[in-house]
């Protein structure tokens, strides 16, 4: 009998090279939503489909469908905190990323994470929070000017959205323009804002990468006819995993938006609610072409291919 063989430290050596060259890493705080329209599900998904290993820290959890957000679950900070530093402590992260997080006191928390890693680009995205409680949307919002903002690299949100947020006195004759939204963003610190679904005439919708002093990147889209859940997840996500690959902020947000396009286009409603992106569309077979086999692949399965027991079972 032939003695068994081991690994050699070598071996182990060359293995763990070649594990090392794996995807960048993103660390996300965010909720838990199990409709997976958005939350962390929808950053696991995007991320991993445009190359980018999430780390998720999870800061609460959703009550919600597809069509509509019932109540939010919150996190103890420090359940977060020691979530964040448990991993921080063992893996090198390209970039951070924030949703929706639940507490001005989470909120304060994350922030001194990211104090401490001030090199690392902070991608936060503002998420429209018209279902939650009033009191509890200023509390929040105000909490997040204060202290995320000034460390965030790049802030993304819907035009309605930001508007309502950065300039709630506007009283102008115009709606304001993604740079202005960029300026009022920039006085609280931030040097790039990504605005969504700006209207434009003849039902397009354009988005902006933009900065107090120009526009960067823009792409305008047909709108869509269907209500989408997660558009802005999957935007924010894809834009932190495209970073943490080394693209440059103006690229990255082009093909996030073209990959969000995509997403939408290619949108499944799972439920009786809203539309949710397919993140994975890339991984769908094309229509009507039939799915090639391997000839390994196709001697599995007649291997597989057992008849049926002789039972009445």
């Amino acid at each position: 009998m032939t003695a068994p063989t081991y690994p050699t430290a070598s071996d182990a050596d060359a293995e763990d090279t070649e594990i090392d060259a794996g995807p960048p890493c993103v660390l996300t705080f965010n909720a838990s939503d199990p409709s997976g329209a958005g939350g962390l599900a929808a950053d696991i998904t995007a991320m991993a489909s445009v190359g980018a290993h999430a780390l998720p820290v999870v800061t609460g959890a959703y009550a919600r469908d597809t069509a509509e957000v019932f109540n939010h679950f919150s996190f103890d900070e420090d359940a977060v905190a020691e979530q964040a530093r448990a991993i921080l402590e063992d893996v090198a992260v390209q970039v951070i990323k924030v949703g929706f997080v639940g507490t001005p006191e989470t909120v304060s928390t994350i922030a001194e994470i990211a104090a401490d890693y001030a090199d690392v680009p902070l991608i936060a995205y503002m998420p429209d929070l018209s279902w939650w409680d009033e009191s509890q949307i200023d509390a929040y919002l105000d909490a997040f000017r204060e202290l995320l903002l000034p460390q965030t690299t790049v802030l993304v949100g819907n035009h309605s959205t930001l508007w309502r947020w950065l300039l709630p006195d506007w009283q102008g004759e115009r709606s304001p323009s993604p740079r202005d939204l960029a300026r009022a963003a920039a006085e609280a610190g931030v040097p790039y804002t990504l605005v969504t679904g700006v209207p434009l005439p003849d039902q397009f919708i354009d988005n902006v990468l933009a900065t107090p002093q120009s526009t960067l990147t823009s792409q305008r889209f047909e709108r869509f006819e269907a209500v989408f859940t997660g558009a802005g997840e999957t935007l924010t996500a894809a834009v932190a995993a495209l970073l943490a690959n080394g693209t440059d902020l103006t690229a990255a947000a082009a093909e996030a938006l073209g990959y969000l396009d995509e997403a939408l286009d290619a949108g499944f409603r799972p439920g009786m609610g809203h539309v949710v992106p397919d993140r994975l569309f890339w991984a769908q077979p094309e229509a009507g072409e039939p799915e090639s086999l391997t000839e390994e692949e196709a001697q599995a399965l007649q291997v597989l291919d057992m008849p049926a027991h002789d039972t009445k079972h």
